[in-house]
C-alpha cells in the first residue's frame, strides 16, 4: 500500500513535505483533541493502522465561512482511508475499537509554547464522537470552548 506520494500531493495542491510523524495507541472510548498550534500550525495526514477511529477536523479560522463547522471520517486498518487536516484546523479522534493505532504526518514540528486545545465536548460544536463514557486526558478536559479560544483570524 502506498501511503504517501509527493507527486500526487503536488498534483492536488497539497503540501508535499512533512517535518514530523506521530504514532498514537488508544483503547476503546479514548477521545483525543481537539488540538492545534497557534504558531507553526500543522497540516496533518492521518491514518489508522490498527482498529478504527472517528477522526474529526474543526475549522477554527474566524474569517472562514465554515468557521466552527466540523467534518469527520471513520478511518480503519480495513478501509485504509486517510484524512487530510489542513493547517489552522483543530484535530481530534475517538477510538472506536478495543485498540486503535494512529499514525499521522505533520507539516511542521510540534511547538509546545503554542500547543492549544479546544474543549472536546464544546456544546457549540456538538460533535458526535461515537463513544459512550469517553476517556479524556486532563489536558483535553481543560480545553477552551471555541467561542473563548485564541484562534486564527484568516
Amino acid at each position: 500500500m502506498e501511503t504517501f506520494s509527493a507527486v500526487r500531493f503536488r498534483e492536488l495542491d497539497l503540501p508535499a513535505e512533512f517535518a514530523q510523524d506521530n504514532h498514537s495507541l488508544s483503547r476503546r472510548g479514548v477521545v483525543r483533541g481537539l488540538h492545534y498550534q497557534l504558531h507553526q500550525p500543522q497540516g496533518k495526514l492521518v491514518r489508522c493502522t490498527r482498529g478504527r477511529i472517528l477522526d474529526v477536523a474543526v475549522d477554527i479560522r474566524r474569517a472562514s465561512p465554515t468557521f466552527g463547522q466540523w467534518a469527520s471520517a471513520e478511518l480503519s486498518a480495513e478501509n485504509r482511508q486517510m484524512l487530510w487536516i489542513p493547517p489552522r484546523f483543530a484535530h481530534g479522534f475517538a477510538a472506536l475499537s478495543d485498540e486503535a493505532e494512529v499514525i499521522y504526518k505533520c507539516t511542521t514540528l510540534w511547538h509546545r509554547e503554542s500547543d492549544s486545545t479546544i474543549l472536546w465536548n464544546d456544546p457549540d460544536l456538538a460533535i458526535d464522537w461515537g463513544v459512550s463514557d469517553a476517556i479524556v486526558s486532563g489536558k483535553d478536559q481543560s480545553g477552551t470552548r471555541l467561542r473563548d479560544a485564541k484562534v486564527f483570524d484568516a
